[in-house]
């Protein structure tokens, strides 16, 4: 009887070829949502735009959910399914990046003011399907990993979206090499691999189903709108959802401006000179791209491979074994990390490599050890540290710390947070609550993705007032925007004419809203001893 009982879930090999099927999207949305970092300089001079318009066409991925569309979608993802609302809201992310895509390249006008109209549409449709995909994915873990490696299988899947971040930031100045199109083109494609991925794993979601066919009746329960109102009465949900607001609004919008603002305080470089890259293939961009991949599989393998062992020892010596081959990795290529390092997309791409690293162990403690609560105090600490070190302190080697600190807390808080929404809230009702949560992330979002911009330009008036003035100089003398953002780039970064940005106003706000996540943080933590929902304690008790 109990291997009748069996099912696809019961077995580690399809958990976790689930976990990668539904990891393709991850990667691709994330990619997608961050990589015009890399890219906002050229931005800047090839397209004609401000750093306030900059951050108005990130705006544009969240003003949908801000209306609720992820409410919607998450009321739908409870009522219909994984299958059938993953197809439509995946559509929508790849539709909103084609259109993006598309208006890049010009397809349809040449006058910046019309492509940057098409590309926020893009963003719009693209972001109402990008939030909806993050919970689709979160609600298909749980369904496939509840009672087994919970925790630890979301911080991996985490772990590709920081890894979509990380490439997507340090790799669109290679791929675009000095041009805004092609950049954007490469992101857009890998959205759709991604939701190709995702059809791929519908195959094994229609045999899981129809194997716990008895439990559908729970599964299947119809939504009522008093589960929301229930939902957003639970103190304990509604200190973690604003939680996720405050501190997803301290570090989202920043990495979208982190390679400009360690350009403009450091003087980091903006290009990298050819000894600072590897060819493989005969491209550039697939040799950085494999630094990338082997450091992801080291951050992997510290955490995933001693646990194959039964023994301490044998435990012991597998670490041992990583760390020695991850130091002769990093020794190998020391010579271009050192120019990595004082590179802005580059070094700026260290706050998702971080978090690489650090989620999936963190994972593993929430899911041995519990303490979720507590190491999301530890997590806003650190986020308050990073952020000063950033806008009040002009040292370098306090702003390389700042950006580790950062990554090791975007590793601590997800790492916590999301699996404890599975304690708190019942399993058929997962899909409204990470969709209200988003919701409420996406109001934040929306303010300080815009938000810094327009502090940015207003505190620079002088700066926006340089770059306006030799650009319209540069586009009398009859030069294309392709010429015009070259030698706009030599004049910012090589003779210095166009001054730097001054970024310290814009990100020391974002150090109240790390206080704001330590103040939540303790509220959630007192919550719980409360209602006994257990986020202290390890997974599964």
């Amino acid at each position: 009887m109990d291997t009748i009982k069996k099912t696809l879930r019961d077995s580690a090999g399809f958990r976790w070829m689930v976990l990668i099927l539904i990891s393709g999207i991850t990667f691709g949305t994330y990619w997608f949502q961050d990589f015009f970092s890399g890219i906002k300089p050229i931005m800047i001079t090839e397209m004609g735009i401000t750093s306030s318009q900059f951050g108005t066409l990130i705006q544009w991925t969240t003003w949908a959910n801000v209306f609720g569309m992820i409410i919607i979608g998450g009321i739908i993802l409870d009522k219909w399914g994984i299958k059938l609302t993953g197809i439509i809201f995946g559509l929508l992310a790849v539709g909103g990046a084609a259109l993006t895509a598309l208006g890049a390249a010009g397809t349809f006008s040449n006058d910046t003011e019309s492509q940057l109209w098409i590309m926020m549409i893009g963003r719009l449709i693209f972001g109402s399907g990008l939030e909806i995909m993050c919970v689709i994915a979160m609600r298909t873990i749980v369904k496939w990993f509840k009672g087994y490696e919970l925790a630890l299988a979301m911080a991996i899947n985490m772990g590709f979206g920081r890894l979509g971040s990380t490439l997507g930031q340090a790799l669109s100045i290679d791929i675009g090499a000095g041009v805004v199109s092609p950049a954007v083109n490469f992101a857009a494609t890998l959205i759709a691999i991604g939701f190709l991925m995702f059809l791929i794993y519908l195959i094994f979601d229609v045999k899981l189903d129809k194997q716990r066919a008895g439990q559908a009746a729970e599964e299947e329960e119809p939504f009522r709108m008093s589960d929301l109102v229930k939902l957003i009465t639970n103190r304990s949900f509604l200190f973690i959802a604003l939680l996720c607001v405050t501190f997803y609004s301290a570090v989202f919008p920043f990495m979208q401006y982190a390679p400009d603002l360690l350009i403009h305080k450091f003087s980091f470089t903006y290009d990298l000179p050819a000894e600072a890259t590897i060819t493989l293939f005969g491209s550039k961009v697939l040799g950085n791209l494999s630094i990338y991949l082997g450091l992801f599989i080291f951050a992997l393998a510290i955490t995933l491979v001693p646990a194959k062992f039964k023994s301490n020892k044998g435990k012991t010596g597998s670490v041992i074994i990583i760390i020695l081959l991850f130091v002769a990795f990093i020794y190998s290529l020391s010579d271009i990390f050192a120019l990595w390092l004082h590179n802005g997309p580059k070094t700026a791409s260290l706050i998702p490599l971080g978090s690489i690293l650090f989620t999936p162990i963190f994972g593993k403690i929430v899911d041995s050890k519990g303490k979720a609560a507590s190491l999301m105090i530890l997590g806003a600490l650190l986020l308050i540290f990073a952020h000063l070190t950033l806008s009040v302190f002009d040292n370098v080697y306090l702003g390389y710390l700042g950006l580790l600190s950062l990554g090791i807390a975007f590793s601590l808080v997800p790492a916590a947070m999301w699996p404890s929404v599975a304690k708190i809230v019942a399993e058929n009702r997962l899909g409204t609550a990470y969709a209200a949560m988003f919701t409420i992330q996406n109001w934040g979002l929306n303010a300080f993705f815009k938000g810094i911009g327009w502090v940015l330009d207003k505190a620079n008036p002088e700066v926006v007032a340089k770059i306006e003035s030799v650009r319209n100089n540069l586009e009398a003398q009859g030069l294309s925007n392709v010429e015009i953002s070259e030698k706009m780039q030599h004049m910012q970064y090589v003779t210095h004419e166009i001054p730097a940005f001054n970024y310290t106003t814009p990100i020391l706000m974002l150090v109240g809203l790390g206080v704001l996540a330590i103040f939540l943080a303790f509220l959630l933590k007192k919550a719980d001893k409360k209602q006994g929902y257990g986020l202290e304690l390890p997974s599964g008790k």
